[in-house]
């Protein structure tokens, strides 16, 4: 036996051992250099990079994109998915946007109608109050005082048209204030047919004078109560408080939310599919793209006739600027009532919105005969 052949398994007597060549030992022995890959990235897909951005949220919002268990094809459940995530969107949407929109014009119709009119009313009313006054201290009766009392209560009718006048006792309140100004014409008449400078003018005109100005309970302490109610009311119905913006913050991310969902599938049907556009998806966002940018419109108009209303009316007007008042506040509120109206739109643009959704993928999901679970 060879002793060259000791410790070689399977050599045995008469076996050749083939010892590797010099050349195949420093081929084994020399260091591999790394081989260096090829960029298979292919150019030309930066416009495709905004919906890709898009898609990603989606994407993992649906959970698409992963491979069923058994390697098959995720088409009819990727279709079924955003097929309800489109409804649901749109759904919430609609909601959304309805709610966000009755809470500023609700009060708009009342203000244009209700508390504005209110509020000059009783201006009016003070006004003329005023005026009677100092047409209390003639020596004899005059046809002005009597007109400057027939104006109050005239205004007062016309306050009490607002059927939330100054809260649950306001229209008690003006009631009460209707009859003392009566009072107050009879004991001013009476004063004014007394000879001048007898004790009984003084004491008839002493108490008309304490019925009209008395602390707390006269005819304009009474009237100022009532006053500073309705200007609380004006600016509770004027007010854009906390909720609203958050019930708008909530609509304006819906629709974004709404339009990458639409924009997604437009990207998929067009990958998965090779239909360049999807007619009812592109109509769809179209939709409610155009139907939020007109009710944002629409809402920034209406606010800013309320603010330009609450400023007008947040403090006592003299005579002579209230009849411009009541102009000025008309113009402002102007077009309220019918941009209050078109809230129904709201429902009916979501119902279509739905509907355009719905058809988008009917047809596509009835090819792949998909029955939900």
């Amino acid at each position: 036996m060879n002793p060259g052949n000791a410790g070689i398994p399977g050599a045995g007597a008469g076996s050749p051992v083939s010892t590797p060549s010099p050349q195949h030992q420093r081929a084994s022995h020399s260091p591999r250099l790394p081989t260096r890959r090829t960029d298979r990235r292919t150019t030309g897909r930066r416009p495709e990079a905004l919906a890709r951005l898009v898609s990603r949220p989606v994407s993992w919002l649906t959970g698409t994109g992963t491979p069923p268990p058994d390697g098959g094809s995720t088409t009819a459940r990727d279709l079924a998915l955003r097929h309800r995530l489109l409804l649901g969107l749109s759904a919430l949407l609609t909601l959304s946007l309805f709610i966000s929109y009755q809470g500023v014009h609700d009060d708009a119709d009342p203000l244009r109608t209700s508390t504005a009119p209110a509020v000059l009313s009783l201006d009016t009313a003070l006004y003329a109050l005023g005026q009677a006054q100092r047409d209390a201290a003639q020596s004899a009766p005059t046809s002005d005082f009597q007109k400057q009392i027939s104006v109050a209560v005239q205004s007062l009718a016309a306050a009490a048209a607002d059927d939330d006048l100054g809260g649950p006792g306001g229209r008690q309140a003006l009631q009460t204030v209707a009859g003392l100004i009566t009072v107050y014409a009879d004991k001013v008449q009476r004063s004014q047919l007394q000879p001048d400078g007898s004790v009984l003018r003084e004491a008839y005109l002493s108490y008309a004078t304490s019925v009209l100005t008395e602390k707390g309970s006269g005819i304009q302490d009474r009237l100022k109560a009532l006053q500073r109610q309705e200007r609380a009311a004006v600016h509770r119905q004027t007010s854009f408080g906390p909720l609203l913006w958050l019930a708008w913050s909530i609509t304006l991310l819906l629709a974004l939310a709404l339009t990458a969902a639409l924009l997604e599938t437009q990207r998929f049907l067009r990958r998965r599919f090779r239909r360049r556009y999807n007619r009812h998806l592109i109509a769809a966002g179209l939709l409610s793209l155009a139907g939020v940018a007109v009710t944002v419109l629409f809402t920034v108009w209406t606010q800013a006739g309320m603010t330009d209303t609450r400023t007008l009316l947040d403090r006592p007007l003299p005579g002579r600027l209230i009849p411009d008042a009541g102009r000025h506040t008309a113009s402002y509120l102007a077009g309220t009532g019918f941009r209050a109206a078109a809230a129904v739109w709201i429902l009916i643009g979501g119902a279509l919105l739905m509907a355009l959704a719905e058809t988008g993928l009917r047809r596509h999901i009835n090819d792949y005969r998909f029955r939900p679970r």
